[in-house]
């Protein structure tokens, strides 16, 4: 029986997981100012598909900027893009 909630649970978190990357990606679509919309760090986490840990040394090293209220941390989509855009290699 213990089994059965072990599945269950894994099943569930996964599901967690495409909702939140699901509600990412809704707000990346949304026609909004990308200065309006704001990532929480699990969703940023998702859409970067990247650690806790990377996300905190892109915070530490200035990569990314981000706003901390408390222990929860958000990110803006114009950094993510900014962030992304300072990345880019172009085609050759």
């Amino acid at each position: 029986m213990n089994n059965f909630y072990d599945e269950a649970e894994k099943v569930l978190k996964r599901i967690d997981e495409q909702v939140s990357l699901i509600v990412a990606k809704m707000k990346i679509d949304s026609k909004l100012d990308p200065e309006d919309i704001i990532f929480d760090n699990q969703e940023f986490l998702k859409v970067m598909n990247i650690s806790k840990r990377t996300a905190q040394q892109w915070r530490d090293t200035g990569y990314i900027g981000f706003s901390q209220l408390g222990n929860k941390i958000y990110y803006r989509l114009s950094d993510i893009k900014a962030l992304l855009n300072a990345n880019y290699n172009p085609k050759k």
